[in-house]
């Protein structure tokens, strides 16, 4: 039986798409300490998404006899974070980086199952990336590429 995982390529994406994942659930608990408390159930409810997607490519990746790459205990942020409008910014980074780790795992696979979770993710970090631009005051809210790095 093959693996989605039997190509080197694809695996290195899936890892990449792991660190991405533990880096986002590290800048949602950065986030917390700063969001305005009417944020404080979308920044759960992301948190969750990614910790559930965190998951899921650990299992696919023990599955397939491979190492998951391990979270980090801290990320360097782009920024200083400082108040709610720096932890918005944060998140959207966060959230492209995601996006764009799961663009490269639907470049490199032609898997169903990890495609629609790649799909899936993208949307996610896309849609949930735009509340955290509108808090930012980041425009356009909703970039015209995800995944992709602004030009």
């Amino acid at each position: 039986m093959t693996s989605p995982l039997d190509s080197s390529s694809t695996t290195d994406a899936v890892q990449a798409a792991l660190g991405a994942e533990h880096a986002a659930v590290w800048c949602c608990g950065l986030a917390t300490a700063f969001l305005p408390a009417a944020q404080a159930q979308p920044l759960a409810d992301a948190a969750l998404a990614h910790r559930q997607r965190r998951d899921a490519l650990v299992a696919l990746l023990e599955a397939a006899g491979r190492r998951p790459v391990a979270a980090a205990a801290a990320y360097a942020t782009p920024r200083p974070v400082t108040d709610a409008a720096s932890a918005a910014a944060l998140l959207v980074t966060a959230e492209d980086d995601v996006a764009g780790a799961w663009r490269a795992v639907l470049e490199r696979t032609d898997d169903r199952d990890l495609r629609t979770t790649g799909v899936t993710a993208m949307v996610a970090a896309t849609t949930v990336g735009r509340r955290w631009r509108a808090l930012a005051g980041v425009t356009p809210e909703v970039p015209s590429l995800p995944g992709t790095s602004p030009t």
